[in-house]
């Protein structure tokens, strides 16, 4: 074994963005969307609706939560209040809308504005955690809803990240608005050339940073090309089950096949760390079998005029003496005083 200091040049960082798509098995797009009764019949249905990418009734593949749909209303309608009598409006949808106008608004007096409409109806897609890393990635979205049956409408979504140089910003939160005709159709020229609805807004708001999609309730209930008819129940102390009226325009059938596409982003940051074995060092070995154990000598006298060693791993030390990382090579790496090694180290973090 042997030490060596490493200098500050042989140290470098670097960031690679990698991408990949966010549902399990890596299927680039979700094509069939499954729920548990034990999920939407409990307490936390009455919230939202877990979606999964299978049934579960294959034991070689188990169900996978995706993501979850909720839908929110500011003034509490679309489901029945907690007590109508003592605080009438106040119920699981305004409790919904309430958690991301303060995560994404953070101000609980400001209201959504959609491609510069205000909405006070709003569905939510949170895709689970581990499923975007680090953030969704800008402009992967590729969402098909369908209307109820015999509307014969169906719209294809996407946010408007190819389209503007800078996001909106929600504090330090990025935010795309989203719009349809990303599969190039005729609902693109639909709201003026920009993707949105002539009255309502955009569809959305598309928030890569905190794996989320905001849809936008009003534009979706629209019954011509813009919209599919949704059927938004907005009366207050009713339930109105919207829940399962995004969930059924997600899974279902209309004009073109049910289908969510969306990528995950991450930054992966490496440390290179560069070890240089010059000609004259680590040529020696501190191996007991390398010396005589009688003697001290060296054991072969052909390593006193041409001596040789192996080299087969590499440990970082700090100041402390410290193991920190160790790095093993692929085969060992024959050394003596003809030759030089650089080795490079990969940190990932």
């Amino acid at each position: 074994m042997g030490f060596k200091r490493l200098e500050a040049d042989d140290f470098v960082v670097s960031a690679q963005a990698q991408t990949a798509t966010c549902w399990s098995n890596n299927v680039p797009a979700l094509t069939t969307f499954f729920t548990q009764s034990s999920q939407t019949n409990g307490s936390s249905g009455t919230y939202y609706t877990t979606v999964f990418n299978n049934s579960g009734d294959d034991a070689a593949a188990p169900a996978v939560a995706q993501f979850e749909v909720a839908y929110g209303n500011e003034t509490g309608g679309g489901a029945l209040a907690y007590n109508e009598t003592a605080n009438p409006g106040v119920s699981p949808t305004s409790t919904i809308y309430g958690q991301y106008r303060t995560l994404v608004l953070e101000d609980e007096n400001a209201g959504f504005v959609f491609g510069g409409v205000s909405g006070s109806s709003i569905y939510v897609l949170s895709i689970e955690r581990a499923a975007y890393k680090q953030a969704l990635f800008p402009g992967s979205l590729n969402l098909i809803l369908s209307g109820s049956v015999g509307s014969g409408n169906s719209i294809v979504l996407t946010d408007n990240s190819q389209m503007v140089t800078v996001p909106d910003y929600y504090g330090t939160t990025r935010a795309y608005q989203i719009i349809s005709g990303s599969d190039g159709v005729a609902w693109n020229s639909a709201g003026g050339g920009n993707g949105y609805t002539t009255s309502n807004g955009s569809y959305g708001l598309f928030l890569p940073d905190i794996g989320t999609i905001l849809l936008n309730g009003d534009a979706l209930d629209l019954n011509d090309v813009q919209g599919i008819n949704l059927g938004t129940v907005q009366t207050s102390n009713t339930e109105g089950e919207n829940n399962e009226k995004i969930y059924q325009a997600i899974s279902g059938s209309g004009v073109l096949s049910p289908s969510f596409g969306l990528n995950s982003e991450e930054t992966i940051t490496s440390d290179f760390v560069f070890v240089r074995a010059r000609n004259s060092e680590f040529n020696y070995s501190t191996n007991p079998s390398y010396i005589s154990g009688s003697t001290g000598e060296v054991a072969y006298n052909y390593f006193i005029n041409n001596p040789q060693t192996y080299m087969t791993t590499v440990g970082l030390y700090n100041d402390e003496n410290d193991l920190l990382a160790v790095a093993k090579l692929s085969k060992p790496l024959n050394k003596d005083f003809t030759k030089e090694a650089l080795i490079r180290v990969k940190l990932d973090f």
